[in-house]
């Protein structure tokens, strides 16, 4: 059928049709029409348009009646279920006026006959014509309905959607934000259905949610239709990928892949109806999406907010009998792209606290109050403005609540759920997906709700004392030394994007170790060896991957990349592991595979393992995954680092195993660097300079060997001090022939925070870089400043 004034085919629309047919069927208009050449695949449709909408109100006389109703909206909204119950019963027990009943059955009727199929099966969505300005979300406040067939069925899911234009929350959002209730139409978009319940489905953003991390794409995942993720009612797969290198020949820049529960999955029912189930085993520990699959995303993702121009919000769907991805929403971000770029504020615990739950972190902030436990919306009149809100899952009935509580704790859902979304909006403090937080949490105990420490939100007993700071760019000085940040939890990577360091000067890999991988290298590989109940650990950690060593290789390159993409192209120095004995040991399976030192702090770590000995097995997959990191994902600015390097004969040992294992110094730009921590690399600096690429001096360790002083033993720690003469003396020296060997040299550690003074050596000796928490880096970056003025003055 023809286009008509009722009924426009998704072909034919695009962006400046949004006022005829709302933000999202024009999106999905645009997308067809100007990205199919690009490979981007939209389902095909057809959308009512605004026309159809008033048509249908004036044919059942209803712009008089919903006028009227609504305008018995008391202004606090103590009577806004009634009202809204009252309006959508008006619009649901209305009939269609023959000619667009006729339009819209006689487009479906096309769609069939294009398809070649009698049954064809369409998803109808809502479209308000005020929908996704960039300065407005609607998220939750509208209706799908998915796997509808038939004349009747389509009628009946168009007339409800309709009459969503009125839920609770649409009326209320309208409402605060100005917008007339009868200004507002609604389009509604009928596509044909992806078989997503017999595939997968989600949700992807062309930003970081939480942070606004433009780098990154963030997709989630589930088994069936996506509904389940919108809703919050699984844990959803999570993957990242970076956008800058998406073109580079070679690479599958994924930075991240993590594997969500995904218990339940929604499908299609005999009837037709969409039912709810339990996902097998099986597909509960496996991905939902391949590799190719996520970079087809990434590459649309970045395509759309090319085409756009801005952040973009999509849904996208993978049909389970093509294998074939297709978008099917997209729309502006509107939370992380409203945000002010010349600052930011930064949120740090003044004081450590018992954990009582966990979850995923919505955001960077920290909030405090008493817990409100919550089974229903229905019991709002028990919550306590300032309270923390604590439930099962939210949706949109829930948002009144929502806007009274200090934060927000549900026990499913992910980043993209409607909790987490609508925290985003309301700027609150919120963790997700914390599994029994309503079982753990007691009604009325004041906690503190931290999303500041990482990507993983903590929920921590009382109310814990914590620090604000707004950091403002244009206030940050330029300067000649560089200043680093100090980081190894990648998790924690994305919320310091903003601050223009130099780069990473220490990423600790024992933390990714420990963090994100949890076993011994060596337990992973000597596998039959181990006690079953160690087995049964591994095997739970493991399971979504083709090998045990997979995993280790897998895990560690992505927790390393996702670091090294937030300071791409900016140098990110990687220390390869460097446990003690005893702290191996506390890895799962690590007991057996470490011996038991009277002094682990001298024994054997850093370089000394690697080369010889039982872990060089396990340093193979360091290198491995140090590899995989550079060549395969592409963050070609990691640099290499070996901490406690004692002989020069270790050194040239270090360097041929890492050859062995495919890191080779200066091939594809690789540097390696050493740790100077130890008295003889400051003595033979300048035979330590032609076999490493630089030096990074580690105070502590240096310090506690320069003067001869366990820096654990309390009784001795008032001897411990990087400003002894003693210990100047060798840094100092050490910058002196360094330079003149060629190499550079940096300082990690916390001594110029918190000893201006020594900061100020550093500067005058002329060292290359110092590295420090990102919390400390704006009061050391206006130190150094200062230190160099004064260096140019005198």
């Amino acid at each position: 059928m023809a286009d008509s004034p009722l009924i426009r085919w998704l072909s034919a629309l695009g962006s400046d049709d949004t006022g005829l047919v709302g933000g999202k069927n024009a999106s999905l208009g645009e997308m067809i029409a100007g990205l199919g050449a690009a490979g981007i695949r939209v389902p095909e449709g057809f959308a009512t348009t605004a026309a159809a909408y008033w048509a249908f109100l004036d044919a059942n006389d209803l712009r008089r009646r919903l006028t009227e109703t609504l305008a018995e909206l008391h202004n606090d909204g103590s009577n806004l279920a009634g009202v809204g119950e009252a309006v959508r019963s008006m619009i649901l027990e209305a009939d269609f006026p023959d000619d667009l009943a006729k339009a819209i059955t006689g487009h479906y009727v096309e769609m069939r006959e294009r398809a070649g199929r009698d049954d064809l099966d369409v998803a109808v969505r809502s479209s308000a014509t005020a929908e996704d300005l960039p300065e407005a979300s609607f998220a939750g406040q509208l209706e799908t309905f998915l796997n509808i067939r038939g004349d009747d069925a389509l009628l009946d899911a168009c007339k409800r959607c309709f009459a969503s234009l009125f839920t609770d929350r649409a009326i209320s959002y309208r409402a605060e934000h100005g917008f007339d209730h009868m200004k507002v139409a609604l389009s509604v978009g009928v596509q044909r259905m992806v078989r997503a319940d017999k595939g997968g489905s989600g949700v992807m953003f062309s930003i970081d949610t939480d942070t606004g991390f433009p780098g990154a794409v963030l997709i989630n995942a589930a088994w069936g239709l996506g509904e389940t993720v919108v809703q919050g009612m699984v844990e959803p797969d999570e993957y990242h990928v970076f956008k800058p290198l998406l073109d580079r020949e070679g690479a599958a820049p994924i930075i991240e892949k993590s594997l969500g529960s995904k218990n339940v999955k929604m499908v299609y029912g005999e009837s037709g109806e969409s039912e709810t189930v339990e996902t097998p085993d099986a597909d509960r520990h496996r991905f939902v999406l391949s590799d190719d699959d996520i970079l087809q995303l990434g590459r649309w993702a970045r395509t759309i907010e090319d085409h756009y121009g801005k952040p973009m919000d999509m849904e996208w769907a993978k049909d389970g009998d093509s294998d074939a991805l297709f978008i099917v929403q997209a729309r502006p971000e509107t939370v992380q792209s409203q945000k002010a770029a010349g600052s930011f504020k930064s949120y740090r615990l003044k004081e450590t606290g018992t954990p009582l739950a966990r979850g995923l972190a919505v955001g960077d902030a920290i909030a405090a109050g008493p817990v409100c436990r919550l089974s229903g919306p229905d019991e709002i009149d028990r919550f306590q403005e300032g309270g923390v809100l604590v439930t099962g899952m939210t949706d949109p009935d829930w948002v009144p609540i929502m806007k009274k509580a200090a934060a927000i704790v549900t026990d499913e859902g992910g980043r993209t759920s409607h909790a987490a979304i609508v925290s985003r909006e309301l700027g609150l403090t919120a963790v997700v997906g914390a599994g029994n937080a309503t079982g753990q949490l007691e009604d009325g105990t004041d906690v503190t709700v931290s999303c500041a420490e990482s990507e993983e939100g903590l929920i921590y007993e009382g109310r814990l004392d914590f620090d604000i700071e707004e950091i403002r760019l244009e206030e940050i000085p330029k300067t000649r030394t560089k200043v680093m940040v100090n980081l190894g939890n990648p998790a924690a990577a994305y919320r310091w994007w903003r601050l223009p360091a130099d780069g990473v000067g220490l990423a600790r890999m024992e933390f990714i170790i420990g963090n994100m991988i949890k076993a011994h290298p060596l337990a992973l590989l000597r596998y039959d060896g181990l006690e079953r109940d160690v087995q049964r650990q591994i095997d739970d950690l493991t399971r979504a991957y083709d090998s045990r060593t997979a995993f280790f290789v897998d895990r560690l390159a992505r927790g390393i990349a996702r670091i090294a993409a937030v300071h791409y192209p900016r140098p990110v120095i990687v220390r390869m592991s460097d446990f003690k004995t005893n702290e191996y040991a506390e890895l799962i399976g690590g007991a057996g595979f470490e011996p038991a030192e009277n002094n682990p702090m001298l024994g054997w770590r850093g370089a000394s393992r690697y080369y010889d000995g039982p872990y060089r097995d396990g340093f193979r997959l360091e290198c491995q995954a140090i590899a995989k990191a550079r060549n395969e994902i592409g963050l070609d600015n990691v640099v290499v680092m070996i901490p406690f390097c004692r002989t020069l004969e270790e050194a040239d040992r270090v360097n041929e195993t890492m050859a062995e294992f495919g890191l080779e110094r200066g091939k594809d730009g690789l540097e390696i660097y050493v740790m100077c921590e130890i008295p003889s690399n400051v003595i033979l600096a300048r035979q330590f300079a032609e076999r490493f690429d630089g030096f990074s001096i580690g105070s502590n360790d240096l310090t506690q060997l320069v003067l001869g002083v366990d820096r654990d033993n309390d009784r001795l720690s008032h001897l411990f001090d990087e400003r002894d003469p003693a210990v100047k003396s060798f840094i100092g020296s050490l910058i002196v022939d360094a330079r003149a060997a060629g190499a550079k040299t940096g300082l990690c550690g916390q001594a110029p925070s918190d000893h201006p003074e020594f900061g100020r050596y550093l500067v005058e000796c002329g060292i290359d870089s110092m590295s420090v928490t990102p919390d400390s880096f704006l009061n050391v970056k206006r130190r150094v400043a200062e230190a160099e003025q004064v260096n140019i003055v005198g």
